[in-house]
């Protein structure tokens, strides 16, 4: 369309607006009749195909005659109402010329609206009932059936393994010899092998003769991941392992039986999902090697044995934080101490001791080990990092430990609000002495004067 109406535009003609207003003059303005070939192409627009020329002065149209080769009136009756041109078209709708527009504009009268509405259509909104957005009455009654009826679980029954998420695989001619740490070493040759998310064991099944201990030499394993079973049907289908080629292909479940929903496991809750998502994808990540010579981070922790006996904080609390000052204290000047702990329940008196390196453990360990300390030699050395100090506690036990701390916190409160009366009997004793200094030096003032 577009290039049509390139091509028509090039037919229209172009000349000066002096030769189209001396062409204009010359027309009559009650019913122009004819306009010069060539017009300002501003006052020419397309309707459809058909070249449209509107006289800004007369307001009159005309349409391009391709075959006679010039433009041609309009056939509409053109006029005047109150000094404003007008014409009607054919289809007798009359429109005004506004000339601050430079646009022919329709008039709107009962004739108009008529035409309007037998062209269109027209819907009377003015006595429309406004009416309930109530569903159909056969909704309305499937919806009284289905309503506090819920929706039935379906019984449980068989399910079958998506063949996409499917890490078993199923091995075949095995040795009848095998063990399970064997079978599993054989197995990872492919990928790492599920574990038990309660037990810890690997998910690994030897078969066994029925009423038996001794094996059928075929077995089912369980990747972690589903690639690995591609990898176990390319390498180990076929190979040979103690002299037999065993067989694997993928594990194919069949029903037997009828179900028994008792014996289906318990879905783990979500929280036990993410966590063992968590362990699997840590078994695949990659961390780089440490560097030759890193010290390890518990070769920063440095213990303490021998320092107390646990029996004497059934009787006094107030020594765990005592004991922690001291420590914290003595070993800040050997380097930054990040955390003090009284194993006070272990039988062996320990400490533990957080250093900022294992340089300045070292220290601690060369300044403490051997050193007495309340007739008590302790010993002091680096820890090991598997070694567990902390005890466990009874009931009973716990409840004496409360009850001995909350002992402890009542009795340091009496002995701040004790400590007030004697502060105040101190202050008011130095005011009187002060008094009778005072009384001492201006008698002593008066005797000079005398």
């Amino acid at each position: 369309m577009n290039n049509e109406n390139n091509a028509n535009k090039q037919d229209v003609p172009e000349v000066d607006n002096k030769e189209a207003d001396s062409q204009k003059e010359a027309e009559s303005t009650d019913a122009p009749t004819a306009v010069s070939k060539e017009c300002d192409s501003k006052n020419v627009h397309y309707e459809g195909d058909v070249a449209v020329y509107t006289d800004t002065e007369s307001g009159a149209q005309f349409t391009w005659d391709k075959e006679k080769n010039e433009w041609v009136l309009r056939n509409v009756e053109y006029g005047f109402e109150d000094d404003t041109h007008v014409y009607t078209d054919s289809e007798g709708v009359k429109y005004f010329w506004d000339k601050e527009k430079n646009a022919w504009f329709p008039k709107v009268d009962d004739d108009f609206m008529a035409r309007y509405q037998m062209n269109y259509g027209f819907v009377d909104n003015t006595n429309v009932e406004v009416k309930n957005n109530d569903p159909p009455p056969k909704l309305q009654e499937k919806a009284k059936k289905n309503k506090g009826e819920k929706r039935k679980a379906s019984a449980p029954t068989w399910f079958e393994v998506d063949e996409t998420q499917n890490t078993n695989v199923y091995v075949s001619n095995l040795p009848t010899d095998i063990e399970e740490e064997e079978f599993i070493d054989l197995m990872q040759k492919c990928g790492l092998v599920m574990r038990d998310a309660q037990s810890g064991k690997f998910k690994i099944k030897l078969y066994k003769e029925p009423g038996t201990d001794y094996l059928k030499g075929d077995a089912l394993c369980t990747y972690i991941k589903v690639e690995s079973v591609e990898l176990a049907l390319n390498i180990l289908d076929g190979f040979n392992y103690k002299g037999r080629k065993i067989g694997v292909e993928k594990a194919k479940f069949q029903m037997k039986g009828d179900f028994d929903p008792n014996l289906k496991p318990k879905m783990k809750k979500k929280k036990d999902k993410l966590k063992i998502k968590k362990q699997q994808e840590k078994l695949f990540d990659w961390r780089p090697e440490k560097p030759v010579g890193e010290r390890a981070k518990h070769e920063r922790v440095v213990i303490i044995k021998n320092l107390f006996e646990p029996q004497i904080f059934d009787t006094d609390v107030g020594l765990i934080l005592e004991f922690q000052q001291d420590l914290r204290e003595e070993c800040s000047k050997l380097g930054e101490v990040k955390k003090v702990q009284i194993y006070d329940r272990h039988p062996e008196g320990v400490a533990q001791i957080n250093m900022s390196c294992p340089e300045e453990a070292e220290q601690v360990v060369t300044v403490l080990n051997g050193r007495w300390f309340m007739k008590r030699q302790l010993t002091a050395e680096i820890w090991d990092g598997k070694t567990k100090f902390k005890i466990a506690e009874t009931d009973s036990e716990l409840t004496q430990r409360l009850d001995n701390w909350d002992k402890f916190l009542e009795t340091d409160e009496k002995d701040k609000n004790d400590a007030k009366p004697i502060a105040e009997t101190k202050v008011s004793s130095l005011d009187e002495d002060e008094k009778d200094r005072n009384d001492v030096k201006l008698n002593a003032e008066n005797k000079v004067s005398l």
